[in-house]
């Protein structure tokens, strides 16, 4: 049964600025696993904002936004094949808890010029 959906778009150059005005931007949203895995991609923005744009949607299929969660409590993984797959820490995984979620599916994608994601809570 669905319990939530999210979706988010980002501009790709927004996460660019950022990163760019900002050393510490990566370390602050991302976890040290997104961060090597970023390093392995040398540090592609498409991948970066693909990366935050799941992790707006997956807060959105909690139903709580980023509020009461910190962005590391929802981290980005890859399966072997490169599927990509959330892991809840903290309070996103007290959340999903409180509120029966057992997985949370994620498609990621982008263009040239935007990445979105989308997560539906089961």
């Amino acid at each position: 049964m669905i319990k939530g959906s999210g979706i988010d778009i980002i501009e790709i150059s927004r996460i660019e600025r950022a990163v760019k005005k900002n050393q510490r931007f990566i370390e602050k949203i991302f976890t040290v696993e997104e961060i090597k895995l970023f390093e392995e991609r040398n540090y592609r923005y498409n991948t970066i904002a693909g990366f935050f744009a799941a992790k707006e949607a997956t807060a959105k299929a909690l139903g709580t936004g980023i509020r009461n969660i910190q962005w590391k409590d929802i981290e980005v993984k890859k399966d072997a094949m490169g599927k990509p797959f959330i892991k809840l820490h903290n309070n996103a995984r007290n959340i999903a808890y409180s509120k029966n979620i057992k997985d949370i599916h994620l498609s990621i994608s982008h263009s040239k010029e935007y990445a979105v994601a989308q997560a539906i809570a089961i």
